[in-house]
């Protein structure tokens, strides 16, 4: 396996598979779960983030992520990321995978830190994951996910200075 800069042409149907998958569950992501295809240029592909995949042996796309300034202007020392692995590879590291790449990647780029902007309470793995990599729960919005199951769910804001 292998982490590499998306290809906005030859990986879009791949990356569209993978997001249009982990958003129709309503359970991690804020997309609603009937976001368009053509959505996907502005929330994984625009031109001011970057987007990667994460590739098995055969180049299929196994998972993908973003990487941009959590704000514009003053705020743009600070990046967000937002992750997505194929939900038939999940549990095999790829998440790690991706995570330790893009805290190399966003080193490169000069951020100060990353910052997830809302991390939904119920997403134990997630959440146990970016702690296991030094990120911290610094806020957390009381019922700020509507998810799909369990209803008004707190989200957390969590951040990793580099």
């Amino acid at each position: 396996m292998k982490i590499r800069k998306a290809d906005k042409v030859l990986d879009y149907e791949q990356i569209w598979d993978i997001f249009f998958q982990v958003i129709k569950t309503g359970d991690t992501y804020v997309f609603d779960p009937n976001t368009s295809k053509e959505a996907l240029d502005k929330y994984w592909l625009a031109d001011y983030m970057d987007t990667f995949v994460a590739v098995d042996d055969n180049d299929l796309v196994i998972g993908t992520y973003i990487i941009k300034p959590n704000q514009v202007d003053l705020g743009n020392h600070i990046a967000n990321c937002s992750y997505m692995v194929k939900p038939n590879y999940q549990g095999k590291g790829i998440g790690k995978l991706m995570c330790e790449h893009s805290i190399e990647f966003a080193k490169q780029k000069g951020y100060f830190g990353i910052q997830f902007n809302i991390v939904v309470s119920t997403n134990t793995g997630a959440v146990n994951l970016w702690k296991k990599y030094g990120f911290e729960i610094i806020g957390t919005t009381p019922k700020g996910f509507r998810h799909k199951e369990l209803g008004l769910v707190d989200t957390y804001i969590m951040f990793k200075k580099l």
